[in-house]
């Protein structure tokens, strides 16, 4: 009988441990927490979100059923004091960079699915999400009276709608001042909601080479430079081009952009989109920003799969370490389901994997089942006759 691997096992091999190491060793030099090292500490965080584990205890618990697993996944046996201690002391800004490894390896296999679009740059959905406290447990995290919450910030490439930026922060921080840290490749287009109303910022992207599609704020002030012909067959009511006129624009140093006043065809609702592109179709734009619900639905899918309303840890550092993993996590599942080229959904591949983490087989063979051949007819009578 062939030796398989354990499916948790399959999974981690997408992680290339020589880039891990280097990667420790420039966060952390020879600094370790009661000799639990990084690759110890990422298995255990990886499966309290895979086996959906609540409690450092649960953990610990989970990885000791197996004694054998450690030798196959290359780490040691974890206690939670030391699983505790590393998750405050040792810096989540290497799991931040792990993603962006992940990330950037995934986009180089190639098995990522292709555009919507046909414009050449990027689409990337821009938005932040509050996930709520313990005011007790995380005074550091308070955002009004009697709440306390962090935020969550991503960039989600529609390029197989994985996240490609991420940031945790407190949840007052600027989505836009956090924004600016993710760098977008000079030609991807950005569509974002309200939130990020700054004209400042606008021209900023601009600036970088960037394009962007968002709602206009309710009340904006303008003025028409032109008027783009419209078809009457069409749901796009105004096309125009227009020179924003209230103050902040113009001590922005106010530039054209083009204004959109489309009707769902659906609801019949009017939306009115902005955008420094002027080349595209109304309805183009109009289908762009529609687009942009995915980066709602992606929140609304880690947060009901991944382990980021439970926390293992109380300090900010903690929580940033357990989120980012998460969304190793997600990327590593996400990248199984690309190669394998399953018929399955994301969703029934995560869950796939959660269940038979621990069970010895392909994983090429549990996300693309072999079908059985039907018996021989032939071969049923003999064995009926004998």
């Amino acid at each position: 009988m062939a030796y398989h691997p354990t499916v948790l096992s399959q999974l981690l091999q997408s992680v290339p441990r020589l880039e891990f190491e280097k990667l420790a060793q420039a966060h952390d030099g020879t600094r370790r927490s009661d000799a639990l090292s990084r690759w110890s500490q990422f298995i255990a965080l990886a499966v309290g979100h895979l086996g959906q584990r609540y409690s450092l205890r649960d953990i610990e618990a989970s990885l000791a059923s197996d004694h054998k697993l450690h030798y196959h996944l290359g780490s040691r046996m974890v206690s939670k004091s030391a699983l505790a201690r590393a998750n405050e002391n040792l810096t989540a800004d290497f799991y931040r960079d792990l993603f962006g490894a992940l990330y950037a390896r995934l986009q180089n296999t190639q098995t990522v699915p292709g555009k919507r679009f046909r414009f050449k740059g990027k689409l990337f959905s821009l938005d932040g999400s509050l996930i709520d406290l313990s005011m007790k447990v995380f005074p550091w995290a308070d955002v009004a009276p009697k709440k306390a919450a962090f935020k969550l910030h991503l960039g989600l490439d529609h390029d197989g709608l994985i996240p490609a930026f991420a940031e945790v922060s407190e949840g007052l921080a600027s989505e836009m001042d956090v924004a600016d840290t993710f760098a977008f490749p000079k030609g991807s287009v950005l569509v974002f909601d309200r939130g990020y109303s700054r004209h400042t910022w606008h021209k900023q992207l601009t600036d970088k080479g960037l394009f962007w599609v968002t709602r206009a704020c309710r009340g904006m002030l303008y003025k028409v430079v032109k008027t783009r012909q419209v078809a009457g067959s069409s749901n796009v009511i105004r096309d125009e081009i227009v020179r924003l006129s209230n103050k902040r624009a113009r001590q922005a140093g106010a530039y054209d952009i083009r204004r959109v006043e489309y009707q769902d065809p659906e609801t019949g609702k009017v939306y009115v989109f902005i955008t420094n592109q002027k080349k595209w179709s109304a309805q183009t734009v109009a289908d762009i920003y529609k687009s942009r619900w995915e980066v709602e639905l992606f929140f609304k899918w880690i947060k009901q799969n991944l382990k980021i309303k439970s926390f293992l840890g109380q300090s900010i550092n903690a929580v940033a370490s357990q989120v980012f993993v998460a969304l190793c996590v997600y990327l590593l599942v996400a990248f199984q389901k690309f190669v394998s080229q399953t018929a399955y959904g994301l969703q029934a591949v995560f869950r796939l994997i959660q269940f038979n983490a621990f069970v010895r087989k392909p994983i090429a063979d549990l996300l693309c089942p072999r079908k059985q051949e039907p018996p021989d007819p032939q071969m049923t009578i003999r064995l009926r006759a004998a």
